[in-house]
């Protein structure tokens, strides 16, 4: 009995230790659990390197992660981040002349994508193919052959992405995503959405584009999916300009106030869309408008709205970057530049009476603590709300956890802006199949 109660013991030992080192061993496995996690950066942008990078530079060394590898096709681009990254972070990164020799390497657990705007659905999906976590710059895609690709290929992976739509990642915006959704604003109504510049220089490269040239980059793969047409160091540099590389202000700068209307109202995309404009004032032979104004009709979302309006202006020729987001209700409005909800057009007694009807007004609130935005001076470079955002990828990464933007928010915004681009290039309104997963304008599938 005693021999039988030792080998009992001595084999429950043995098991229990089995099983400790098992878990252990499995636990190390997974990204992230208790070793460096390993970033190469996808693209040496501006947005990258202002932004983007600081941002990083906040939070990863407490998260314990680290610079390792750096891919551009153009060569100066590269040599000039390897340099820039190692004065700025210490970190001795590796150059890649482009994304499948970095993933080649497997020197990388995941990566920051700031590409030309058209190559962001792609390139996720080349991170998604290596089982690479990725940080996405929006507009996450241009064409919804590409989004539905993108979207596929994460799904199916498993990655853990986090789109560049920072709002979702704001003090203001998830205050303000809480008040609407717990049904204290009442139904939205009406959005209005602007975001106007005076900048000649914006979006142009001129001295960049002097200095590049054909031999030092890799024209067939910055086209990746596009037509090939012959290089053109512009096109390269400046595709915030021209279509099909980018869709201009509705990729840019849309995206990220229409993103807000779908996280506020659980709508997925707009019923329909319209837009105008135009090259009015900057003729230096863009091809993407310099003014416009676009307007999309959303249906109802439960008990959120009955169905809206949305209204996005934006002109390039005259403006403070300040950009405007408004809510509407019956009651009053929500503004994103005040942070403050007030009774501002909302249903007085006088007009009620009018029509036997209830008062309906608005207590004010404020959405956030005026300190948050003090706080951002303690981000050198960047800003608050990316910081934020970029803390929450990483540590996402971690926890295999969703992130606050995850690939539907790309998704949805990305239909929107595809419907925009739609309608302004066709003339017509367009409309979304949802069956297809299609932008449809003048009764045929939207293709560039």
């Amino acid at each position: 009995m005693k021999n039988s109660r030792r080998t009992f013991i001595k084999k429950s030992a043995i098991a229990v230790a089995g099983a400790m080192a098992f878990s252990a061993k499995s636990y190390a496995n997974i990204l992230g659990a208790n070793d460096r996690v390993r970033v190469g950066v996808i693209g040496y942008s501006d947005r990258f390197k202002y932004t983007l990078l600081p941002c990083f530079l906040h939070h990863n060394k407490e998260l314990n992660f680290e610079l390792t590898a750096l891919s551009d096709i153009w060569k100066i681009r590269r040599e000039e981040g390897v340099q820039y990254v190692k004065e700025k972070s210490g970190y001795n990164v590796k150059p890649f002349r482009n994304n499948e020799e970095l993933y080649d390497s497997k020197t990388v657990d995941a990566v920051i994508i700031s590409t030309s705007d058209f190559q962001h659905a792609l390139h996720t999906i080349e991170a998604a193919k290596a089982k690479c976590d990725a940080f996405v710059e929006k507009p996450f895609a241009e064409t919804m052959e590409d989004n539905r690709a993108a979207r596929k290929a994460v799904k199916e992976s498993g990655i853990i992405v986090q789109i560049g739509s920072q709002r979702r990642s704001g003090a203001n915006y998830r205050s303000a995503a809480k008040f609407i959704q717990s049904g204290k604003f009442g139904a939205i109504t009406m959005v209005e959405l602007t975001w106007n510049v005076n900048q000649p220089g914006r979006w142009r490269r001129p001295q960049l584009v002097a200095q590049l040239k054909e031999q030092d980059t890799d024209w067939k793969r910055f086209l990746m999916n596009r037509p090939f047409e012959p290089f053109d160091a512009r096109k390269h540099l400046e595709y915030r300009l021209f279509w099909p590389y980018s869709s201009g202000m509705p990729g840019q700068w849309m995206s990220h106030q229409i993103d807000t209307v779908h996280w506020f109202s659980g709508l997925k995309h707009p019923r329909s869309v319209t837009a105008n404009g135009g090259v009015y004032f900057w003729k230096d032979g863009r091809e993407n408008w310099d003014t416009m104004t676009a307007v999309f009709d959303y249906g109802p979302s439960n008990d959120l709205t009955n169905g809206f309006q949305v209204v996005f202006g934006s002109r390039m020729h005259n403006g403070e970057e300040r950009p405007t987001e408004i809510y509407f209700s019956n009651g009053g409005e929500l503004n994103l530049i005040t942070n403050k909800v007030t009774p501002n057009g909302g249903l007085s007694e006088r007009h009620a009476q009018a029509m036997n009807m209830q008062p309906n007004l608005l207590d004010e609130a404020v959405l956030e603590d005026p300190s948050v935005q003090a706080a951002s001076a303690a981000i050198m470079g960047g800003d608050l709300t990316t910081s934020n955002h970029m803390r929450n990828w990483l540590e996402c990464v971690r926890s295999r956890k969703e992130t606050n933007a995850p690939v539907e928010a790309g998704y949805e915004h990305s239909i929107a802006c595809i419907m925009t681009t739609a309608a302004s290039r066709t003339g017509h309104k367009a409309t979304f199949d949802e069956a297809r997963q299609e932008v449809m304008a003048g009764g045929k599938v939207f293709r560039y």
